[in-house]
């Protein structure tokens, strides 16, 4: 099973997406799941995971009937307010509403919080220690600025399973090499409760004229400290196509990593449980 464990549906028609700037205009569009269907066909990919995109309930029960409705959804990586009192009894209340079964995992825009300590206040750990005891994955969607408190969370859980979205976003595209990324980023690969997707680069590389060789020193590395049975392969899209179209992007993680198994399915599959 070829797993693409990390993509996006949204509809700025009818919700309001703060994330999505003038830079971004031209993904500033309805996608659903009648787009992303033939893609994953002409590319070899049989199932997904849908990704939140804003701080909202509704959304997150909306993405479970999506996946509920959709063959090829397989997992949704929701959000709930972990800083709320009522965590257990949100999470209680998705996973035995409609299409919860397919809830397995939650996640935050950690790297918008003004405080790059967030992750650590009394409150969040609280609601990250929920999700644990759900039985679900909390995806750590931060920066080289949030990834200390990343490193700590990790530490303070160890028997949570964790999934760092992105590589935290390495300044592929800036130069030198960005090695305050990697100094930041080291460390929390000694946890074996994380576990790695390799997504999100080719945005953090020059849109216009990235190549593979840019991309596969910051995979060559993750794929060093975290090994690919912690690697999980990841679209990112549609937000990928501000540099790439979705099949460039899968052909591109296939000649930097070749056809590992691990990294294309059987990581997704173990560490966010997929049926």
């Amino acid at each position: 099973m070829v797993v693409d464990a990390h993509h996006h549906f949204w509809d700025p028609a009818r919700r309001d997406y703060p994330w999505m700037g003038v830079e971004l205009a031209a993904i500033r569009r309805r996608f659903g799941p009648e787009d992303l269907a033939a893609l994953l066909a002409e590319t070899g990919v049989d199932r997904t995971v849908l990704v939140q995109t804003i701080s909202s309930l509704d959304e997150t029960r909306e993405f479970l009937a999506t996946a509920a409705a959709t063959d090829f959804i397989a997992g949704v990586v929701g959000w709930i307010d972990l800083t709320d009192s009522a965590v257990a009894d949100t999470l209680a209340e998705l996973q035995s509403g409609p299409g919860g079964k397919f809830l397995v995992g939650i996640r935050h825009q950690v790297h918008d919080e003004p405080d790059p300590q967030w992750l650590l206040r009394a409150d969040v750990q609280r609601g990250i220690q929920a999700v644990g005891d759900a039985g679900l994955v909390y995806d750590l969607l931060v920066k080289t600025r949030e990834l200390p408190s990343a490193v700590e969370t990790a530490r303070r859980n160890p028997d949570m399973r964790f999934v760092l979205d992105h590589m935290a976003k390495p300044r592929i595209a800036a130069e030198p090499r960005d090695q305050d990324w990697e100094r930041a980023l080291a460390p929390l690969a000694d946890y074996r409760n994380v576990s790695c997707k390799l997504s999100g680069l080719v945005t953090e590389a020059a849109w216009s004229d990235w190549t593979p060789e840019d991309l596969q020193p910051y995979v060559a590395r993750a794929l060093e400290w975290f090994g690919s049975e912690r690697c999980l392969f990841g679209s990112d899209w549609p937000v990928c196509l501000v540099a790439s179209e979705y099949s460039r992007v899968v052909r591109t993680m296939r000649t930097i990593v070749g056809e590992n198994a691990l990294v294309f399915g059987a990581t997704a599959a173990r560490v966010y449980r997929l049926a």
